[in-house]
Order: structure tokens, then sequence, then C-alpha cells
């Protein structure tokens, strides 16, 4: 205290000329007369301090000098005298003559902020009052609008961002001053501090930002001076495209940026977002569209997207064939090579044949490594063979093989095919796959004749059709080539042709000295014929006559029943009905032996059997005419018997062919099944 009012300040203690800082003077003001009631004690508080005057007490704030409190003592307490603070507790006592008073210091910063804020000194200010948000918008926006008009723009974008002042209001703000990086900042920062759900403010404020970055970068990559600031602005924008908080809001609205970014005609940056956004088909086309083809078929490589393949393959092929070929190989089985051969297709039609081996390299592969059994693939490697590598055709036909159902490739296409570029040898090859064996010896007559005789003894089964083969290639011998020992020679590789069947195909003036031989062999081939004949004849007479030794036999074989016999099959007395008796011993009655045979005979027999039983029993009926004459029914009745006979030995050849125990009918019923699978269900419905 001095004599005219107070000095107070902060102790500075590295200051070498005092040991305050920030000292103020807090004058009296005219209520203390310092004459008649001169202030007693003081007490310092965090931001006040108090004075202790006989009737008063009077508080003062230390950071703007403003009386915030006065506390009047009536007479009755008597005059002050004294005032102390209890440095432990923080309490502070007073007392008179007669009392004692206790203050308790209560929520005394809970105005600084404002304060410190009018002193601007915002930082303090936003400390006491980070727990009161409308009071730290106030200071914040107090803070920005002080920024501003000191023309620290970006600062004051900063605190303008933690505001909740109108955005249009801010943002109005930074463009009417054209401060666009303050703006840009204003908006990264409120970006940032928006919510996930506030979807329409997010997408709002990235589509402004994108497109003030490139009208930034724009206007930097014109001055050359500005390099480091392009380069540090290229690097915050290609930040911001990457950001993880940024990628669903940039991914829901790429069509959008796509176009700003086209719009400012930055493909360097269009390439750059398209990677972010795994949109690698703009990317690829963006390098084909630039000749890039080298770097297309890098990111197809490392990207490794059948569906992209499929689409770039015909123009980059027609650029860099080998490269893709191997891109290609290295997918392996992933790629689908039936909708690769288009872009083949298209390549080979206008390629070399050195290029057209790298479509080959690929089918190949494709076959060998791979071994794809698709038609259209096969077809498709058939052609290029056709087309520039005959002898891989044939070797790819031969390694084929010849059975119809394992060759993968269409063999009348690749009939067409052959034809058409004259590789004959391939087209006898897929004649005999084809088993038209006529065809082939035809075609082969016109290469080779010893191509010609391997297709004549393919027909192993059919001697008819293969002497047939090799009297085409005797004809062709002699009639087209006039090589008489090359026809001898035809005899002796084929069995089946005699010097007679080939003689017709000789002029009729020849030197006889040529087939002297054949005609010898061809008569020592009959003789033995002959004698092989005369050979059957005599044993075939001595089976005969011993066949009908035993018949005569068997009619005079008989058997003997006895009484107490009982049918095999209904175990009753045998003689009470009529019964067959077999060789081996086994007795049926007649009705007994019919029931177990009839539902094993065939269908043609088992309607045989029913018809003869009907004219059977026609011919049991008595006649019903009482009027005849009397030779007539004798005559009538020796027909009628006779032929009653004969329809009972035709039911005998059927029912009593063979024992039901022994013969082949007991065999064939092994593997037939109990139920008839005709009526398994009904049956199994009966179980139910």
């Amino acid at each position: 205290m001095m004599g005219n009012g107070v000095l107070y300040g902060t102790l500075d203690y590295s200051r070498p000329d005092s040991i305050l800082s920030d000292e103020r003077v807090w004058v009296y003001p005219s209520d203390i007369d310092i004459t008649v009631n001169k202030p007693i004690s003081i007490v310092l508080t965090q931001f006040h301090f108090l004075l202790l005057l006989p009737d008063r007490v009077k508080a003062v704030c230390t950071l703007n000098g403003q009386v915030v409190f006065q506390d009047l003592f009536l007479e009755k307490f008597g005059l002050l005298t004294r005032m102390i603070k209890d440095p432990t507790v923080q309490q502070i006592w007073i007392h008179t003559e007669k009392v004692v008073f206790r203050y308790h210091v209560q929520r005394e910063s809970r105005d600084v902020w404002k304060m410190y804020m009018n002193m601007n000194k915002f930082d303090l200010a936003k400390e006491y009052c980070k727990d009161r948000p409308e009071c730290l918008d106030i200071v914040l926006a107090k803070e920005a609008e002080h920024c501003f008009q000191n023309k620290r723009y970006l600062d004051s974008a900063k605190c303008y961002a933690l505001t909740q002042n109108y955005f249009e209001e801010i943002a109005l703000k930074f463009i009417e001053a054209k401060q666009e990086e303050a703006l840009m900042e204003f908006l990264i920062k409120k970006l940032s501090n928006l919510k996930p759900s506030e979807k329409t403010q997010t997408t709002l404020l990235t589509t402004w930002l994108t497109e003030l970055y490139l009208n930034w970068l724009g206007i930097l990559e014109g001055d050359p001076s500005q390099r480091n600031l392009y380069l540090d602005t290229r690097e915050k924008f290609r930040t911001f495209l990457s950001s993880p908080k940024n990628k669903d809001c940039l991914f829901n609205n790429r069509a959008s940026i796509y176009e700003l970014l086209a719009s400012h005609g930055d493909t360097e940056h269009m390439v750059y977002f398209a990677v972010i956004m795994q949109d690698y088909e703009r990317v690829v086309a963006h390098h084909c569209q630039h000749d890039e083809y080298d770097e297309a078929l890098n990111v197809l490589s490392r990207h490794r997207d059948e569906k992209l393949f499929y689409k770039f393959s015909p123009v980059l092929i027609q650029h860099i064939p080998k490269k893709v070929v191997d891109a290609w190989i290295s997918m392996g089985s992933r790629l689908d090579a039936r909708n690769l051969i288009p872009a083949l297709v298209n390549y080979s039609q206008s390629a070399s044949t050195q290029q057209i081996n790298e479509a080959i390299r690929y089918m190949e592969f494709c076959v060998y490594q791979l071994e794809e059994t698709q038609q259209a693939i096969h077809n498709y490697l058939l052609s290029l063979y056709a087309l520039c590598r005959p002898d891989s055709l044939l070797s790819y036909l031969e390694q084929a093989g010849t059975n119809p159902n394992r060759i993968h490739y269409d063999l009348k296409y690749a009939l067409r095919l052959c034809a058409e570029h004259g590789h004959h040898r391939a087209c006898v090859h897929i004649y005999k796959v084809m088993e038209l064996y006529e065809e082939a010896v035809d075609l082969a007559l016109q290469v080779d004749v010893d191509l010609a005789k391997s297709c004549a003894d393919l027909p192993e089964d059919d001697e008819e059709l293969r002497k047939k083969l090799w009297l085409k290639i005797a004809r062709h011998v002699v009639q087209e080539e006039k090589d008489v020992k090359k026809a001898m020679a035809c005899l002796s590789s084929c069995a089946l042709l005699k010097i007679e069947d080939v003689l017709p195909f000789f002029p009729d003036f020849v030197t006889i000295d040529h087939f002297k031989e054949a005609i010898c062999n061809s008569l020592e081939d009959y003789n033995k014929h002959i004698e092989e004949l005369k050979r059957e004849m005599e044993e075939a007479t001595q089976s005969a006559k011993r066949i009908r030794e035993d018949i005569q036999e068997m009619r005079n074989k008989y058997g003997s029943v006895e009484p107490q016999e009982k049918c095999a099959a209904c175990d009753f007395p045998l003689l009470n009905r009529p019964f067959y008796l077999f060789l081996c011993g086994h007795m049926f009655h007649y009705d007994c032996l019919l029931q177990a045979v009839f539902p094993n005979l065939p269908a043609y027999k088992q309607a045989k059997l029913e018809d003869l039983q009907k004219k059977l029993a026609a011919t049991s009926q008595p006649s019903k005419s009482h009027h005849r004459p009397k030779d007539a029914d004798t005559i009538s009745l020796g027909k009628g018997q006779q032929s009653r006979e004969q329809i009972k030995a035709d039911i005998d050849d059927i029912v009593a062919a063979e024992c039901v125990y022994c013969g082949e009918l007991m065999i064939r019923s092994i593997d037939k099944p109990f139920i008839d699978p005709q009526k398994y269900e009904e049956e199994m419905q009966s179980w139910l």
C-alpha cells in the first residue's frame, strides 16, 4: 500500500532491474480519504486483493482494477482492527474489538475468462472457461475476430472453425477478403469436427475443398517462383484425398470428384484419386489413352483383376504382345482363356507370323500346362496351327488320340480347317478318328500309299470293309502307278486279298510272269480250304449220327413212380392229377409245373401258351348238335383227337422243356429281383 493507492504485480526474479513485472497501481477512489479512514491492512487472493478500512471491506480485481465486492459493518460491532489470511485453508479472518468475522472465497475465477478476453489474452481466457462451452465459444469468436482484424487469417480460420457461428457468414467473410488459403483451413477444420451422421455437410465440405485445392494448385503450378508452395499444397491435397476419415464420403461422391478433376484437366490427380478409390479401370484406361501401355499392364499385373484383363487385353496386345502374354501366363488359371480369344483373334488377323507365335504360346500354355478341355480353346489352337505351323498341327492331332470321346476339339471344324489349308495328312488323321475309313484311304492315296495302307487295316472287326479298302489301294497302285510289283506287295500285306480280286484291275495284255507266284499261292490256298471243308463235313456227319442215336435212346427211356410219390412243388400225392416226370428225378403235377414255369417265360411264349390252353379247352367241349350222321361223328372225332394231341404236345414242349429246379430257368432266376420293379411301389405301400 502506498499513500495514494495499491501497487501490485507479478514477482519476477529473472529481471535484473526489478523483482516486479506487469506492475500496476490501483488508485484509491474518492470514497477513501486517507486522512480520515486510512486502509488498515490488505490480503491478496488469486485474482483479487481485499482492502480493510475502519468500517468496510473492499475487494478489488487485480486484472482490471474494478471493485467487485464491498462489505459495510455496523457500528454496534465496533471498528475493524485487523484482517489476516490463513494460508493452509485459504480463509480470511477479520476482527473488531467485539467480534470476529470469517470470509470464504468461492468461485473466484468464474468471470476471469471475460477479463482475459477483454485483455486479448485468449489462451488464458480459454483456460478458465474450458468447462463452460457457451463461454468458450464467445472467447473463440472474439479471438477469431481479433486475428481477422490483424490479418492473421489462418489463425482466424482455425478459431472460427471451433465456434458455433454461422458457417455461411464466416465463409463469405474469407471469400470477400480473397483469402482462399484461410478459407481452405477453415473448411478443413470444420470438416474434421463434423460427426459421421452429418453426411450432407461432409459431402458439401469435401466437394468444396476439392474445388479450392484444384484452383489453388492451378494458380501455383503456373508460377515457377511458387514451386515449393505448389509441392506443399499438392502433398496436402493428396493427404486430404487419401484420408481414411474422408474415404467413405469421397467414394460415395467419386463421380463428382472425377468431374471436378476433369474440368480442371488435372489428369495426374485423377489417376491418383482413381488408385485410392481402387478404380483401376479408370487408371488403366488413362494409361492406354496416353499410350502408356507398359504402365497400364503394370497396373493390371499388380492388382490381378480378371475383368480388367478381359477388357483391356484387346488394346494392349496390339502394342506389347509378348509382355501381355507373359502377364496372362502369370495369372494362370485365374483367367478364362475363352474370354481372351476375341483379343487374340483381332490381333492375329493383322499380325505377322512372329506375332501369331505369341498367341500360340498362350494357347499351348492353356492346353498343355493348365490342361484346359474347353472346345473353343482347342479349336482356336488348331486354327493357329493350320495357319502357320502345319508340323505342330499333325503332332497335336496325334497327341490328342483317336478316341472321339476324349478329343476336345470339334472334328468337323478341324476337318474343314485342314481341308481349306491343304493339310492332307491332318485330314486323313481326322477321317480315321471319325471312322470314315474309305474317305481316309481315298485322301491318303493322294499323299502316300503307305499312309493309305495304315488306314486300311484300322477296321479290324469288319473284314468286308478292310477288303474293300485294300482293293482301293490295289486299284490305285495298278491303274495310277502302274507298278505290278507294288500290287503284288499289296497282296502279301493283306491276307484278305486274292489274286483273282486284283486281276480285273490289270490291262488285258500283261506279262503273266509277275503273277505266277501269286496264282500258285492262291491255288494252294484253295486246295487247303477244300480239304478243310471235307474234314468239317465228315465231323458234321459223325455228330449227326451220334445225335440220332441219343434221340433214339431217349425215346426208349422210362421211369417208375411209386404210389407214395409226392409233387415236388405242392407236396401232395403225385398220382391224384396229371403229372410230369423228369430225368433228373423231380416230379410235378401239370398245374403245379405250369404255375412255376409261366411267370418266368418270355412274353411271346406266355402268349403262345395261353393261346394253346384256349384251343385245348375248345376241343374238350362236347358238340352241341344231336342229329349228325354216325359216320360224320366218327370222322370229326378222329380229327379232333389228333388236334387235341398236337396241342398237348405243343404245351409239353413249352412247359416241360426242362426241369424247373434243375434247368436254365433256375439259373436265370438268381439275378431276378424278388419283387417286380414295376410293382415295387405298390408292394411297399401294402407293407405300410
